[in-house]
């Protein structure tokens, strides 16, 4: 699959997310929600981890079409250390002797795109540039798979840093939905961090 196609497929599924945010926060006549609170926040939470699946895919399809052969969206080639003859092989090259590679776990990313790449390249710098920011969102992806006093405690921490102030109690869906204060635009949470999500993919695809 080329770099073009599997950027294309990345953005497709940050669309559905976003639409179905949306929607599940539609209005009817009257301005009435249509769905009750509990379904808001329940499609809202399940859209927010479908975009964090959506960007580890990403990130396996782009190592496997690079270890491969294939150039960056702009016609540049990498210099990678191995040739797996197809992307099954690249895949399992990836993952070794572990059952499975976490692509959520950032600094693993990071390593192997140096183990694999000269440089990192296309990888580096732009998995450095948000290295922080998708650690925020692994927190927030632990707090919507497990909802533990650790979990918690992550995703306070995780609002005190956004926000500025404590936000005990808070929930995954009350701090994906809230406006941002570090952006001028008036962004919620989840707007800023997939914006950074999908600028990333641009890059690395693009190379």
């Amino acid at each position: 699959m080329s770099l073009s196609d599997i950027l294309t497929a990345f953005t497709a599924e940050i669309t559905q997310c976003d639409n179905l945010i949306a929607n599940a926060h539609g209005v009817g006549i009257g301005g009435n929600s249509i769905l009750p609170v509990l379904d808001q926040k329940q499609i809202t939470v399940a859209a927010f981890l479908n975009m964090f699946i959506a960007w580890e895919t990403f990130l396996e399809s782009a190592f496997a079409s690079y270890l491969t052969g294939e150039q960056t969206m702009l016609g540049r080639s990498t210099v990678k250390y191995v040739s797996p003859p197809d992307t099954y092989a690249a895949k399992a090259m990836i993952i070794g002797t572990q059952r499975y590679f976490d692509y959520g776990n950032h600094d693993n990313v990071k390593k192997i795109a140096r183990m694999f790449f000269q440089n990192g390249y296309p990888f580096e710098p732009h998995i450095s540039a948000i290295f922080f920011d998708l650690a925020d969102l692994r927190t927030m992806r632990n707090s919507s798979a497990h909802i533990t006093s650790t979990t918690q405690t992550a995703l306070e921490s995780l609002a005190l840093r956004i926000f500025g102030s404590p936000r005990p109690g808070i929930d995954l869906y009350q701090l994906l939905t809230c406006t941002d204060p570090r952006v001028p635009r008036g962004q919620t949470v989840l707007s800023v961090y997939r914006d950074k999500l999908t600028t990333t993919a641009a890059l690395i695809a693009q190379g």
